[in-house]
Order: structure tokens, then sequence, then C-alpha cells
């Protein structure tokens, strides 16, 4: 087939990849515009970019798909289908209307549950159990049309948003393959909207940890929100970031330091053992570094 795909951060690379090396013929990456990244700001190309130029694809990076340019080039390419992994942009009715077997979204969640732009992270915050991926044809609305593929995995349950990730950018691209290999018999499948789900907006807002919940709702936020925006408490009187917790049944005042080897913190149910941690402007450690630097002791207070 000849196909036209659309995506930008990393986790649409590997079914970007995976297509370049198929029989399929890829016409075009479309991609966002590069943007400033650091504190320099040094105009930075998007990760579909590096890798459609290391595979000899041409790349599109229009502002706006909602112009008759995009809509000619497009046109003019006369692709069989439009392929979309986190493009970031929503595609008009008139682009969506030009691939002759339609435009296939690949989505890292079992829909209709968790429709939206964060459904990994989502998944791991709200402490499930099993995800997925899925390839559907894509509609008007958000994360809407029928349902063509689904591949079920169980999250670990120490695996971070991270790891997850990784796992479902792999998954994905080989069901897109599936999925395009298998297009003539698949017969789509109408979303229940009574099922669907949206995910929140994940934010700095997020962060700040309430040692008064149970553990496990910690050890969710601590997992969901890797590697951005990163769950953080406060220990004397600066910000710290807690990057990674294991599951402890030992108990005491929300907050305590309850031991340092390991260090281990009180919650308001059981407790959590911290792995790695971060003090605001210093480097990542792991917990037993940090003590080293920064002595604490039993009965000492997160906040």
């Amino acid at each position: 087939m000849n196909i036209v795909f659309m995506g930008t951060p990393d986790f649409a690379v590997p079914t970007l990849e995976c297509l370049c090396k198929s029989k399929h013929n890829v016409l075009a990456a479309f991609t966002q515009p590069d943007k400033p990244v650091g504190r320099k700001q040094i105009m930075t190309p998007p990760d579909v970019k590096v890798c459609a130029e290391k595979y000899g694809v041409k790349v599109c990076q229009p502002k706006t798909l909602r112009d008759d340019n995009s809509y000619k080039e497009i046109k003019g390419m006369n692709p069989d289908v439009i392929v979309v992994v986190a493009y970031g942009k929503i595609l008009p009715k008139n682009i969506l209307d030009i691939p002759r077997f339609g435009c296939i979204n690949v989505h890292g969640s079992l829909l209709p549950k968790y429709r939206g732009a964060a459904p990994i992270q989502q998944a791991v915050l709200n402490g499930d159990k099993v995800t997925g991926v899925t390839t559907m044809y894509m509609g008007e609305g958000l994360d809407t049309g029928d349902i063509l593929l689904t591949k079920e995995t169980e999250i670990g349950e120490n695996e971070t948003s991270a790891e997850l990730f990784d796992r479902l950018a792999l998954m994905g691209a080989d069901l897109l393959i599936e999925t395009l290999s298998k297009l003539d018999s698949i017969t789509p499948k109408k979303q229940d909207e009574l099922e669907a789900t949206y995910t929140t907006k994940i934010t700095k807002e997020l962060c700040p940890i309430d040692w008064n919940k149970k553990n496990t709702e910690i050890h969710n936020q601590v997992r969901g929100l890797q590697t951005w925006p990163v769950a953080v408490s406060t220990l004397n009187g600066k910000d710290v970031k807690i990057h990674s917790t294991l599951l402890c049944d030992k108990s005491g005042e929300a907050g305590e330091i309850i031991s340092t080897d390991p260090l281990t913190v009180a919650c308001g149910e059981g407790s959590l053992v911290i792995k790695e941690l971060q003090l605001s402007g210093k480097k990542r450690m792991d917990s037993k570094s940090f003590l080293l630097g920064h002595p604490l002791k039993v009965g000492d207070i997160f906040l």
C-alpha cells in the first residue's frame, strides 16, 4: 500500500520504522514543526522527523492541516491509507476522506477506555492491571472511530508509565502491520459510548504527594508521573522528586520515615520504600547514595 504517515513523538517511531521496513511504500511523514528545547532553547526536530530522514522518507511539517496547501499536497500523493500515531493535530474531514482505505490510528489503550492524549499515564495512575493498544478508523470525534484490532498486556506492579510507553509503542507498531495485512477481512466494531472514558491532562498539579493516602495510590502516582512531571514531596523545607518506590506493609504516622535501611516512609495505609529520589537542583540517585550526602533519621517527616 501507498501510505502517508502522521506522527510526532518517540511513541510513533516504532510504527514508522516497521512501515519503512515492510512491503508498504511510505510516501511522506507528516510531523509537527521543530521547536526550541531546553534552557538554551535549541531548535530540535521531532523524533518522527529524525526517523523519516534516516529512512529517506519525505518530511512535511505544516503548521496546520486546515488549509488548501496541505489538502492539495496529500491529495496529490493519492495514498491508499493515512496512518496516524500521536500526531498532535486534528485531521479535518476533507483529509480524512482522501485515502481510499481510510485513516487508521494507533492508540495506546483498549478503546473506548482512555480516549485522549494521555492514556498510558492514566492507566498507571489509576492502578490498572491490564491495558493495551488499539487500531481504529479515524472519524471527526476524539478517538471515537470504529475499532479494527486490539492487543492486551498486563501492567507490572512496579512498571512506570515510561516503561509501559516503550512497550506499547512496539506493540502498536506490530498491531498496525497486522491490521494492514488483514484489512480486507476485518469487520470494524463500533465503540460502546456508555463505556467511554477520557484521560485528564497530565500537569504538574498532579505531582504533590499526599502521604495520608494509601501506599498503593501514592505508588501509582510515582509510577504514573514518570518520566514527567514526576511526583514530588517536601523534606526539611526542600522539594524532593520521588522517582521510584516499592510497596511495603509497615505502618507509622503518614509521611514519617520509619526506616533508613531501606528508606521507608509511612503512608495513610501501609508504607513505601523509596528507591530513587532527587533533591531540587541535584541529580537523581538511589536512596543509599542520597543518604550518604543527606543523612536522615527515623522520625523525620516528608510533607
